[in-house]
């Protein structure tokens, strides 16, 4: 019986843990039924949504979360979040040369 014990703990042994990335892509392509599913510009705005996970891959490896998809989730919120800033700011540009007389 002791035997049988360390056979299981040395096979646990030396396996490594798979990486970030390599899971994030993973969880994309479990996506890709729902991916496919979606009309032609909502299957152009979920990849952009994806492309933001990517973008933010190391942020995410660094927030050690148990559900990866909490990362995904942050990282599409933070892309999200920037391009609102960039276009207030746009905006504010705009506004600032219209009122100039």
């Amino acid at each position: 019986m002791r035997l049988r014990w360390k056979n299981v703990w040395r096979q646990k042994m030396g396996r490594t843990v798979v990486s970030y990335r390599q899971a994030l892509e993973g969880e994309i392509a479990k996506w890709e039924g729902f991916r496919k599913a979606l009309r032609a510009g909502d299957a152009e705005a979920f990849e952009k949504m994806m492309n933001a996970c990517r973008i933010y891959a190391s942020a995410g490896s660094m927030a050690t979360r148990p559900v990866l998809f909490e990362a995904m989730i942050m990282s599409i919120l933070l892309d999200q979040e920037r391009m609102i800033m960039e276009i207030k700011e746009r905006l504010d540009r705009i506004e600032k040369r219209l009122c100039e007389p």
